[in-house]
């Protein structure tokens, strides 16, 4: 079994003669779990980070780098209309299809709209929506997330489909691998990343009988909770428990989080919250320590890793998918 092990920092840190303080031991209820500081590349917490594990709806963060990347080509316009075929409808509506953009058969929807579905109401009908839109087959369009996978160095993951809905295995990410997909996006794509990741709710479709607007919330459990918390996304099935892939940036200092394998909604929230304040409070031991008053003169030495007490956790599943 891998000792999780809480890093200061990933390389050398400049340290006064002094002994370092050293920070609390950091239990965790999440089986797999990785917090890198972008801006300084320390990373914060891993446990288990290579650990290749189902992505559940954090698969769609590729489906959404892989259009973002053509967006940003320019070969493919945000108001070019994609077709739900009615093939697509029927397999991807109603509660056994998790969760839903609510799209209608043969409705005609904008490459736009259908990233708010994916990325705010993680629409599993809008993942494949967009996916044959681009590719023509939802295996064509897998073959470009794995190119883009290898393109970005992410070398323990594979995906089968384009929404994380299981598939006996083929579909796999790790923790680490990510994280670096979430960094590939926010800075690859700046513009992109503030215009979809981080909205609070979307409303599309509409209810059986009276016809009213659905306005879904996004799941996101940060969103407005973490200062400058925008991204980026939720992910549950029963066979990968619950996840999260989130960023907050404060101060100019931009974190990223994931975790995954927790038993409820509500450890999930708390976690993510728990996480993010853990990675503030480290960056700022580290901002502390290389700016000190004696940095000058200080010789180099690495920080010591602070152990993470592994905590025991319960399994029990529910159906949602989200």
């Amino acid at each position: 079994m891998i000792r999780p092990v809480l890093l200061a920092t990933a390389a050398i840190a400049v340290l006064t003669t002094a002994a370092p303080a050293k920070a609390p031991p950091y239990d965790t209820v999440a089986p797999i779990a990785y917090l890198i500081d972008l801006s300084s590349g320390a990373v914060l917490l891993a446990k288990n980070a290579d650990q290749r594990i189902p992505p559940a709806s954090m698969a769609k963060m590729m489906t959404t780098e892989v259009a973002f990347e053509l967006i940003d080509r320019g070969q493919l316009p945000l108001s070019k209309t994609c077709t739900v075929r009615p093939e697509t409808w029927q397999a991807w509506h109603g509660p056994q299809a998790g969760s839903t953009m609510f799209l209608s058969v043969n409705e005609q929807v904008s490459v736009e709209n259908l990233l708010h579905g994916i990325v705010t109401l993680s629409g599993n009908d809008a993942s494949v929506v967009l996916a044959e839109c681009i590719a023509g087959t939802e295996q064509a369009f897998a073959e470009q997330m794995n190119a883009q996978a290898a393109k970005l160095g992410l070398s323990n993951s594979h995906f089968g489909n384009s929404n994380g809905w299981p598939d006996e295995g083929r579909t796999y990410v790790t923790a680490r691998d990510l994280a670096t997909l979430a960094r590939a996006t926010i800075e690859k794509h700046p513009k992109l990343y503030k215009q979809f990741y981080g909205q609070p709710s979307f409303t599309w479709g509409k209810t059986l009988g009276s016809g009213q607007d659905i306005t879904q919330g996004n799941r996101n459990p940060i969103l407005g909770k973490v200062p400058g918390a925008d991204g980026l996304k939720t992910g549950h099935t029963d066979e990968a428990g619950y996840g999260f892939t989130g960023s907050a940036e404060q101060n100019g200092r931009r974190l990223v989080m994931v975790i995954a394998g927790l038993s409820s909604w509500n450890d999930r929230v708390v976690e993510s919250s728990r996480l993010m304040s853990l990675g503030d409070e480290a960056s700022d031991r580290i901002g502390r320590t290389r700016t000190g008053p004696s940095s000058s003169t200080t010789s180099r030495a690495p920080i010591r890793a602070i152990p993470v007490r592994p905590t025991c956790r319960c399994r029990a599943r529910c159906r949602r998918r989200a």
